[in-house]
């Protein structure tokens, strides 16, 4: 692997863009103390991924960026580009030349290129290290380095071969695979809580589902029959209508025609008022004429009992002389015939009398009769009108009424007709369809023999289909019922997937310091692994760290990416557990059945003092009770072979659901660590 050139702009004391070309062969870097000799190694660690600043020579990360002098003012960014020889094939890139570019602010932002495009540390990563080179890889050995590297042990030697060799990138895989497979476990417990939850509420669901599609049913029938019932009164109030209408125009017809009579009532009325009053002078004419010729009656009666009183008087025998000497026969006989004569014309004056009396009373009789004849006209024709006139106005509310259900019934109606117009739109498609096919089913069965057997075949595929339907139909429905519930289940799940790792984003973050999972730091004696891992509690999947500086940038680089909880070990120089008391019989330290790695044994020590594992709970009760006895003994905890702890103010314990691993925390400890 050649690396041809390096360009440094604005990175430590390299404020001017510089490019160092890096022939083949040996390239050396010559120059006096303070000259800048380091900042090339650091800026070749730097652009390689190098996350901490203590490893640079800084005390954060801005300290690469050019702060300034007192002629120049200092820079606000400072970038790194490494060009690397790839004509060989050895970066799985398709590019002869590969130049990797990092880039960062003063504001605290930072970017990644390769040939120019923006990428991430991980693909940066990813790409240089089946070749050998990167930030935790053995090609850059700095100040110091050398030093630890020659007296490492024979196991910290190894892990350096190891990792020069390419170890690294396969044991991150490792972890990165463990701590997937762990986060399934996690899940797994889940999605079976889920599945037995969902599975207790599928009954009372299904219960719901069948009561929803029968309700569904009957509010079918309730509209359809609603919507008969609305027809059925639709056509009673518009038969009721038509009836009033009728009755209506009836009434009016009467009315005008009573109206009319009455007119002509008051017409006559009129009329014989004006004959009245025309008759009325000759009326009081004939009254006075009645009177008078009354009075000529009594006049002429008194002349007659006169005359017949003188005429007896004439017929008398014959006084003596001197009376009948007293008057002249012939004044007498004048005087007789001036009475007969004033008796022919009273007699005549009387009857003429009689007849315009009789006249007159007849003609009084028929005025009379006429305006009797005419007032009971008039009363009856008011008696109507005051009928009418009531008819009138109970009709009038009728027909309120009704109008406000019949404009009712005609929006029931429009809307009837609107599914009315619609279900015959359906109607006449079907029926369409219905003379097409039989038109193909004639067309068909033209010159074919033996058509009631193919009839018969055809409606027994018809009763086939129609049960295949019947029973596609069902499957459909139980089909989108189930994918309802698996849906929500998805749901449910995707939700529960849903979970951060504070831990796993500390191991994948390079930071420096970190020192790895405390699973691979640890050599467990076989057949203690429950029981180590139930001691150790949520540190059993801990990231351990060499220094609490390491732990408060790891914590910090967790917060900021918002990654969760971490639990970290920190490394500790804690004395060692020679002088440790014999344990209870049946019982061993738990320290004695770990072999840790030198950077935690101490910390391991610490976790690990005061534990004893025993086979089972009663061999803990036996041994806790002798331990008791002990004159001045320390506080003791102990671990059975099955994970249950028991402490001096604490116990947990129970079924792990399954068997447990070194490498994988007991489910029920890692739930409650999650």
């Amino acid at each position: 692997m050649h690396l041809k050139t390096l360009t440094l702009r604005g990175f430590k004391s390299f404020a001017s863009a510089t490019t160092l070309r890096l022939e083949p062969g040996i390239t050396c870097v010559v120059g006096p103390n303070g000259s800048g000799k380091s900042n090339v190694v650091d800026a070749l660690s730097w652009v390689m991924g190098e996350q901490g600043a203590k490893s640079l020579r800084g005390g954060a990360m801005a300290d690469v960026i050019f702060a300034g002098t007192s002629s120049r003012p200092p820079l606000g960014r400072a970038e790194v580009s490494l060009t690397i020889d790839n004509a060989d094939g050895a970066l799985p890139i398709e590019y002869s030349e590969v130049t990797i570019s990092r880039t960062l602010f003063r504001n605290g932002g930072s970017e990644y290129a390769i040939n120019g495009a923006s990428c991430r540390l991980l693909d940066i990563q990813d790409l240089l290290s089946d070749s050998g080179l990167g930030r935790e890889m053995h090609v850059i050995v700095g100040q110091g380095r050398l030093d630890a590297v020659l007296q490492a042990t024979a196991e910290e030697r190894r892990g350096f071969i190891e990792e020069a060799a390419g170890v690294l990138k396969h044991r991150k895989r490792k972890d990165k695979a463990l701590r997937k497979l762990e986060a399934m476990a996690g899940n797994l417990a889940r999605v079976s809580d889920l599945t037995s939850e969902i599975r207790r509420q599928l009954g009372p669901l299904a219960k719901q589902a069948d009561v929803a599609r029968r309700a569904q049913v009957v509010q079918v029938d309730l509209r359809d029959a609603k919507a008969r019932l609305l027809a059925d009164d639709l056509v009673q109030l518009t038969s009721s209508l038509a009836q009033e209408i009728a009755d209506e125009t009836a009434l009016r017809e009467e009315r005008d025609t009573v109206e009319a009579a009455q007119q002509e009532a008051r017409t006559r009325l009129t009329r014989l008022e004006a004959e009245a009053a025309a008759a009325a002078p000759f009326l009081s004419e004939a009254t006075e004429m009645w009177y008078r010729l009354s009075s000529l009656r009594e006049r002429l009666r008194g002349t007659h009992t006169l005359a017949g009183e003188r005429c007896r008087l004439l017929g008398a025998p014959e006084a003596p002389d001197e009376q009948r000497n007293d008057r002249d026969p012939a004044d007498l006989d004048a005087q007789a015939q001036r009475a007969r004569d004033a008796e022919a014309e009273l007699a005549t004056e009387a009857q003429k009398a009689r007849d315009d009396l009789e006249a007159a009373v007849t003609e009084r009789s028929y005025a009379e009769q006429k305006a009797a004849d005419a007032e009971k006209a008039l009363a009856s024709v008011h008696r109507g009108v005051a009928d009418r006139r009531e008819g009138l106005a109970r009709l009038t509310g009728q027909v309120a009424a009704t109008r406000g259900k019949v404009e009712a019934a005609e929006a029931e109606l429009e809307r009837l007709r609107r599914d009315l117009a619609s279900a015959q739109e359906r109607a006449d498609k079907a029926r369409r369809e219905f003379t097409a096919l039989e038109q193909q089913a004639v067309g068909a069965t033209e010159g074919e023999e033996d058509l009631d057997a193919a009839h018969e075949k055809a409606l027994a595929a018809l009763e086939h289909a129609q049960a295949r339907v019947s029973e596609l139909t069902e499957a459909e429905r139980e089909a989108d019922g189930a994918k309802a519930t698996w849906t929500a289940r998805r749901d449910a799940l995707e939700l529960s997937l849903t979970r951060k790792d504070g831990t796993g984003t500390v191991l994948e973050s390079d930071l420096a310091g970190v020192l790895g999972p405390v699973a691979d730091l640890l050599t467990v004696e076989p057949g203690y692994e429950t029981a180590l891992a139930a001691a150790l509690g949520p540190l059993a999947d801990a990231a351990a760290m060499e220094s609490v500086d390491v732990a408060v940038d790891a914590l910090r680089h967790v917060r900021t990416e918002d990654a969760g909880q971490a639990r970290l070990l920190l490394a500790h120089d804690a004395p060692g557990q020679e002088n440790l008391e014999p344990p209870p019989e049946g019982a061993r330290w738990a320290v004695d059945l770990v072999r840790p790695a030198e950077s935690v044994r101490g910390a391991v020590a610490l976790l690990l003092d005061g534990v004893l594992v025993v086979d089972d709970l009663g061999a803990a009760r036996k041994v806790r009770a002798q331990w008791a006895e002990r004159p001045g003994t320390t506080e003791l905890v102990t671990v059975t072979l099955d994970g249950d702890v028991i402490g001096p103010a604490h116990a947990r314990g129970g079924s792990t659901g399954g068997r447990a691993c070194w490498n994988c925390t007991p489910p029920g400890t890692r739930r409650r660590a999650s």
